[in-house]
């Protein structure tokens, strides 16, 4: 299979736990690792591209498999011809290991051992400081014991989040992520995570019923991040994206992409509000 990036199977490779892609947002291949081959999420986001879906959390993991299958991917990719036969010319460096799959990874409450084994590889194959441990998250389980010591584990080996906010209303949840939450529990992970380890909040923007966010929605939006801000909080930045890949949620139908303008014209006014930002369209 030749890999896109509008192409995010997590069998491609075959496997259980592991498989690469190319990431639009990390600029090359990303070898995701999949906790959730359950297909179980406790959020319904309506963009999600997950057929089959349910309401749930990750299985019990075999990690000894999950460390041989990232071990085995990895070793294809820097020292065999897997990058030469299955990724495009321009896109064949690795850049990450992600914690992305079919539900949310933090879920799983051998998270703390995933991140050993995955620091134990990457120390095996001499990667360990040259690429980006990634955990990408909506963020609601980090007052769970078990995801405050994946975090603090992931945060000395190269480890960063990528904290989940698509809206910063109670509203905007419900409507976007499916999400039984409140805006002020989701600030308040964001804030323990930003703590615990390096961390972007990661906004995905569409367009349902061919309308934007509203203005209420965006002001919302950035007096969190003013006020993020202003309380010196640890974060990264904005990892801003759009709508790419097709979603297998009923609203799929509901969804657009918004054009470049306007996520740019969104991206400046979260710079003038205090935190830089990456666009992906």
């Amino acid at each position: 299979m030749r890999l896109t990036t509008q192409v995010h199977d997590r069998d491609n490779a075959g496997l259980v736990y592991v498989y690469p892609v190319v990431s639009r947002r990390a600029g090359g291949v990303s070898v995701g690792i999949n906790l959730n081959p359950n297909n179980a999420c406790n959020w319904r986001c309506i963009y999600c591209q997950v057929p089959g879906l349910v309401r749930g959390k990750a299985p019990g993991i075999d990690v000894a498999l999950l460390e041989r299958e990232l071990e085995g991917l990895l070793r294809e990719l820097v020292r065999g011809d897997y990058m030469q036969r299955h990724v495009p010319e321009g896109s064949r460096v690795l850049k990450d290991v992600a914690f992305s799959g079919n539900g949310e990874p933090t879920s799983a409450r051998q998270l703390p051992e995933v991140v050993r084994a995955v620091e134990a590889v990457l120390r095996r194959l001499d990667l360990l400081g040259r690429i980006e441990i990634v955990l990408i998250t909506n963020g609601s389980l980090v007052h769970q014991p078990h995801v405050r010591q994946a975090l603090e584990a992931l945060a000395p080996i190269g480890g960063v989040v990528w904290f989940k906010v698509d809206s910063a209303t109670d509203a905007g949840l419900a409507r976007l992520n499916d999400a039984h939450t409140s805006a002020s529990r989701q600030r308040a992970n964001l804030e323990a995570c930003a703590r615990l380890c390096p961390t972007w909040i990661q906004t995905l923007a569409l367009a349902l019923d061919g309308a934007p966010p509203s203005e209420a929605e965006v002001e919302a939006y950035l007096d969190l991040v003013r006020d993020l801000v202003a309380r010196r909080m640890p974060l990264r930045g904005v990892l801003l994206y759009g709508l790419e890949r097709v979603s297998h949620q009923p609203e799929a139908p509901r969804l657009s992409a918004l054009g470049r303008a306007w996520l740019e014209a969104f991206a400046r006014r979260i710079e003038a509000a205090g935190l830089a930002v990456r666009v992906s369209p």
